[in-house]
């Protein structure tokens, strides 16, 4: 299923990090890259962001640039991240390594899940000014947006993967 006509949510693959030369080409190979360099960092990376968003939105309450309302998006990312990939790891990616015709439904679903991904990004950047860090503050705010700047990156890298990468060899069939 082509998605030309789908509304432009999508991460802006320009601005994809170069690891996909790092990647592997072969759709089972792939799958387990996405996996332990995807799935498994973001399940990592989450809990962190929203202790440090936590700790910034306390410290700096009264600060005019504080991001508030970002550990709730974070939890949200989380927990939408979560389902979403325990939907790739129990039903799509089996039916991709089986080379099943059935796929091409999940990976429909995915692709959608990935344009709320790309919206929830847009969000998270609006709330940091584009991870623009205000004069003078903390370590833990400086940590905040470097730890969201690789997270950022991870998932536009992640989606890029999975949307130009993996689902197209499938989708073809």
């Amino acid at each position: 299923m082509v998605h030309q006509d789908r509304p432009d949510t999508t991460v802006d693959t320009a601005a994809v990090p170069p690891a996909q030369a790092t990647a592997p080409t072969e759709p089972v190979e792939l799958i387990e890259h996405i996996l332990h360099r995807y799935h498994d960092v973001h399940r990592q990376q989450l809990p962190e962001l929203i202790r440090l968003a936590t700790q910034v939105e306390a410290m700096h309450a009264q600060h005019p640039h504080v991001p508030a309302g970002l550990r709730a998006l974070l939890e949200a990312m989380q927990a939408e991240l979560h389902q979403h990939m325990a939907k790739e790891e129990q039903i799509l990616f089996p039916l991709l390594i089986a080379d099943s015709p059935m796929a091409r439904f999940p990976i429909g679903v995915m692709r959608q899940e990935h344009d709320a991904h790309a919206q929830q990004l847009n969000r998270l950047r609006a709330l940091t000014h584009d991870l623009t860090l205000p004069a003078q503050t903390c370590h833990t705010w400086h940590a905040l947006y470097a730890g969201v700047r690789q997270f950022v990156d991870d998932l536009t890298q992640h989606i890029h993967l999975e949307n130009d990468v993996l689902f197209p060899r499938f989708e073809a069939a």
